[in-house]
């Protein structure tokens, strides 16, 4: 690749990444514990602050992969093998939030919390 082609992602945005991913990361989280007190309205508001922070961070993954679609390249180095792992993983949480929430919705009715 030439140097032409290559663009220099900030770091701003490579953090930004990490610390959305995270906090998404954790909102899931929170919102199991909360349901695992029965506080379903609780749970469901730290889903959606988890859903809007990790759609922010899917923005700037979006703005990476369209400028290598682009034939603008980066170089890649750990702090950005670092952002993607810590989004692959907060989508992950995030495809098995709904499964698990719904287990400990039944958990909650069969210990007579509902």
């Amino acid at each position: 690749m030439d140097k032409e082609s290559m663009v220099e992602i900030s770091p701003e945005d490579i953090f930004g990444l990490i610390a959305l991913s995270g906090d998404a990361k954790a909102s899931y989280h929170s919102a199991l514990y909360l349901l695992r007190e029965n506080k379903i309205d609780e749970a469901e508001a730290e889903v959606a602050k988890g859903h809007s922070m990790l759609y922010e961070a899917h923005a700037i993954q979006t703005k990476f992969i369209t400028l290598e679609a682009q034939g603008k390249s980066a170089q890649v180095g750990v702090l950005m093998v670092h952002a993607q792992d810590h989004l692959m993983n907060t989508i992950l949480v995030k495809e098995l939030l709904d499964h698990m929430m719904n287990m400990q919705k039944e958990i909650n009715l069969l210990k007579g919390m509902n």
